[in-house]
């Protein structure tokens, strides 16, 4: 136990890394404002799914709210507690997907693909635009915009890439 602790520890500092720099280096604007084409979250997706629902939520949670103080001045929490959840949902997955035995049947990636799917549409286009619209009293019209282009864009991304 000790050294799967130490190992998680790691994981989430590796992965909240790579989270910050692949999303700060790669960042394809869209039309919809402050939304934009970002490959961090396939480096969650796989975080999640080898290390489990702990290690996928803390390396979403901690990459996005750091990413978002390094590029922004100050983190944007409602989604970053999306990134965290998206993590964790994934995460839950590890003990369903041995992804360390190395072959993943159609069966695993129709459930990876299913729950990443739900995780992104319930994340962006509900929890985020009304955690915005509550928390920060935000027009409504430009966080769904915002919510349901954000889950798109993370489905493909995290479906291809992940």
């Amino acid at each position: 136990m000790k050294n799967n602790s130490i190992k998680n520890v790691v994981a989430i500092g590796i992965g909240a890394a790579l989270f910050i720099i692949v999303g700060m280096l790669i960042n394809i604007p869209t039309p919809v404002p402050n939304t934009s084409i970002q490959l961090q979250y396939a480096v969650l997706a796989l975080f999640a799914i080898v290390y489990g629902p702990t290690v996928g939520f803390f390396t979403g949670f901690i990459g996005h709210a750091l990413k978002d103080a390094f590029q922004y001045g100050s983190p944007w929490w409602t989604w970053v507690l999306v990134s965290g959840l998206i993590g964790f949902a994934i995460g839950l997955l590890a003990k369903k997907i041995d992804i360390q035995k190395g072959k993943l049947t159609i069966k695993d990636y129709i459930l990876f693909n299913a729950t990443q799917i739900v995780a992104n549409i319930i994340g962006w286009a509900l929890i985020a635009p009304y955690g915005d619209i509550l928390v920060y009293s935000e027009p409504s019209s430009k966080f769904f915009a915002q919510g349901l282009l954000s889950a798109g864009i993370n489905i493909l991304t995290i479906g291809v890439g992940g």
